[in-house]
């Protein structure tokens, strides 16, 4: 059966706008960096994305060495948009990074223009598209001048290539003067996208936060559940088919101590006397924050999506729980 988008689908999302642009995005965004590699069920994907967008998840975020291997998130997303979702392109936000390791040699990594806009075009035609809606510099490269990486930003825009653009894993002072520079060039720069749940206020530290609200841009979390800390799979032993049994990078086992356990256990505790699951609690600490446009999930069955989804319709935290979650925390 060919895929039909849900006509309820923009009943319950929540389209807060992207700083001072007017570009809304959904309240939840679906991200690709896990469970759209070459290891991952096709059909599976497909789901996915049905689900999320049969739900008002509009924004598929995506970036140039997501997989593994290499860009096959891009080439997976690509087959489903030419099979399924081309129809409605114009109702889809994607978005694509280009920043970390993803070719040989010294022009594939950091903020170079040649890697830039060269790995956009390779993104692009991975996906078929003529033009992604946000492109994302990926993290600050301490070597390349800031002018030159935002400079291949701005070309990316005017070369019809993207619509806008948008920063991740910068910090508050680089990001303030990389908006000063793209102000000049009118280079319609709107979103950062930066690690941030209970466990991790790394954005609250360095000065990203407050230097977004200053400079009137979106904020998008990605890890809201720490990589899976923040649900109920590891308040007791490591599950053999866990990702931090199998895949160590992002997660180690060193992360899950003692002192962290009974932290998880804590916050489930809380998580349980607001009706919630710990993953769902996690989640709306972090939308429940003002400055946040939308939080980045990941999901390796489609009823995943939809438990997250259900914390739309929960309310928000008293002062008393936010002292809580802190004290547990900090």
């Amino acid at each position: 059966m060919p895929y039909t988008a849900s006509e309820t689908r923009y009943q319950t999302m929540q389209y807060p706008r992207c700083g001072n642009s007017g570009l809304k995005l959904p309240a939840l965004s679906l991200g690709f960096w896990h469970s759209f590699g070459v290891h991952n069920d096709y059909e599976v994907m497909k789901q996915l994305c049905f689900t999320a967008f049969d739900n008002g998840i509009t924004h598929f975020d995506l970036a140039n060495n997501y997989g593994p291997e290499y860009g096959r998130a891009e080439q997976n997303f690509g087959q489903i948009l030419r099979e399924s979702l081309s129809p409605w392109r114009d109702e889809l936000i994607i978005s694509t990074k280009a920043g970390y390791d993803m070719w040989e040699g010294p022009y594939g990594n950091w903020g170079s223009r040649k890697y830039l806009l060269a790995s956009l075009d390779q993104s692009l035609r991975r996906m078929g598209l003529e033009y992604v809606d946000i492109f994302y510099h990926h993290r600050m490269d301490p070597q390349t001048p800031l002018e030159e990486t935002m400079g291949a930003l701005d070309q990316a825009v005017k070369s019809g290539k993207a619509l806008y653009v948008g920063l991740s894993n910068y910090d508050g002072p680089t990001m303030e003067k990389a908006s000063a520079i793209l102000r000049e060039l009118h280079c319609p720069f709107i979103i950062n996208q930066n690690r941030y749940s209970i466990l991790d206020r790394t954005p609250e530290k360095n000065g990203l936060k407050q230097a977004a609200c200053r400079e009137g841009k979106g904020i998008i979390a990605f890890s809201p559940l720490a990589q899976g800390l923040l649900t109920d799979k590891y308040l007791h032993h490591i599950p053999e088919d866990s990702r931090m049994a199998k895949d160590g990078r992002y997660l180690h086992r060193e992360a899950l101590s003692e002192e962290m356990r009974n932290k998880l256990k804590a916050l489930n505790a809380l998580a349980a006397q607001r009706g919630q699951t710990l993953a769902q609690m996690a989640l709306r600490w972090v939308l429940d924050d003002t400055q946040i446009t939308s939080v980045l999930i990941g999901a390796s069955r489609p009823e995943q999506i939809l438990e997250n989804i259900n914390i739309l319709g929960h309310g928000g935290f008293t002062a008393k729980e936010r002292e809580e979650i802190d004290r547990i925390v900090i």
